[in-house]
């Protein structure tokens, strides 16, 4: 019979080697993700403020001030290209950064865009290298 003490030994043991697999997952080995293919890219279209775009149907120049406040409350901005594709920005610099910061100068407003695009999960996102008004 096992002493209290013991089994607890034992029941720790037995729980690392059952972390031990997802552990090594994250950091890179076995089970990890992959991630999707990029492409170079240069898009024209239309920064847009998500919510109020496709929830509520406000867009253009009488919107911009209320884009620009959303995208200060976290918001997500996005660009609305002239072939209707919506491209999700994101980073690789600090996954979980938003760029609202880059593009509310651009709220409500064509812009061109260029950077690296990925297509997963049915959406469109990219990695902006550079921005500029049109």
């Amino acid at each position: 019979m096992f002493k209290r003490t013991g089994s607890l030994a034992g029941l720790v043991v037995g729980l690392s080697l059952l972390a031990a697999p997802a552990a090594r997952a994250q950091a890179g080995g076995g089970m990890a993700m992959k991630a999707p293919a990029s492409r170079d890219v240069t898009i024209t279209g239309t920064v847009v403020d998500v919510s109020c775009k496709f929830g509520q149907g406000l867009t253009g120049a009488d919107h911009r001030m209320c884009a620009q406040v959303c995208a200060d409350r976290g918001i997500p901005l996005a660009i609305l290209s002239t072939d209707g594709k919506l491209y999700l920005p994101v980073t690789a610099a600090m996954p979980g950064d938003g760029q609202n910061g880059r593009l509310k100068e651009f709220a409500e407003q064509r812009v061109t865009v260029r950077g690296k695009a990925f297509s997963a999960g049915g959406a469109e996102a990219i990695q902006i290298a550079d921005i500029r008004g049109s």
